[in-house]
């Protein structure tokens, strides 16, 4: 694919796509899109297929559709061969190794690219600098971690696989609000180092404020799609996930 091509093409297409757990649609028919540089939200209740759409992404799940990651064809790809083309998702349970240091659950998430040396060392750096907090915890083991701590380490050792997407579940779960900000100003910056992101979150509000574009998934469908600031001015999303009924922050 030439460079143009690559400018045209979405870096993520999802069409029609449906994942089905046993006779039970999880996912009906959802298409998403998403461009190079961009932060796109996926918000909606508890059950509506939010993780569903990653983990199928992610090739966690089988599913129907169209699937691709800078025009590729994701279907037949295994988890290991989508992060080396630069796919990533920090689920939404973190999944970190707790009884191992912060350096070394960040040392595993660079696997994938083999990265030793001078390499692993530049990365590891790059990451610190993102997260001071983790270079303060570096010998720390991860189960002693707070949770604003342990989601900063679960980011880190995603971005340790070099992604240009990144896909986020959930990350403000089970966070106050003041590291839930913090959090969400780092996936900000990020894109200023070249990473898109993909951001399934519960707290709408959080999500519409740091986003270009939103989807509302409603029972596995589309609802609503557009501009994060006109989702957010919209009386129905105003009236579900902004005010009109109390939902948890995780």
């Amino acid at each position: 694919m030439s460079q143009s091509d690559r400018k045209s093409t979405p870096m993520l297409e999802i069409g029609d796509l449906h994942v089905s757990y046993g006779q039970v649609d999880a996912v009906r028919g959802v298409s998403l899109s998403l461009n190079a540089g961009q932060i796109i939200s996926v918000i909606g209740p508890n059950g509506a297929g939010k993780t569903t759409l990653l983990a199928a992404a992610m090739g966690l799940l089988p599913s129907k559709g169209v699937l691709r990651f800078e025009g590729e064809d994701l279907h037949g790809l295994d988890v290991e061969s989508r992060v080396e083309r630069g796919l990533c998702l920090v689920p939404e349970k973190r999944e970190l190794f707790g009884e191992l240091t912060v350096l070394d659950n960040l040392q595993l998430g660079a696997y994938s690219k083999r990265l030793s040396g001078a390499a692993l060392r530049q990365r590891l750096d790059w990451v610190y600098e993102r997260f001071p907090r983790l270079a303060e915890r570096r010998s720390q083991r991860a189960n002693t971690l707070s949770g604003g701590e342990r989601q900063m380490l679960a980011v880190g050792r995603a971005l340790m696989s070099q992604p240009r997407l990144l896909m986020l579940d959930e990350p403000s779960l089970g966070l106050a609000p003041l590291i839930v900000r913090d959090i969400l100003t780092i996936v900000r910056k990020l894109r200023d180092d070249g990473v898109s992101i993909l951001l399934v979150e519960q707290n709408a509000r959080a999500a519409l404020e740091s986003s270009d574009e939103g989807y509302v998934l409603e029972t596995g469908e589309i609802a609503l799609h557009g501009r994060s600031e006109s989702l957010a001015s919209d009386p129905r999303v105003q009236a579900t996930y902004l005010g009109g009924a109390t939902h948890d922050d995780d």
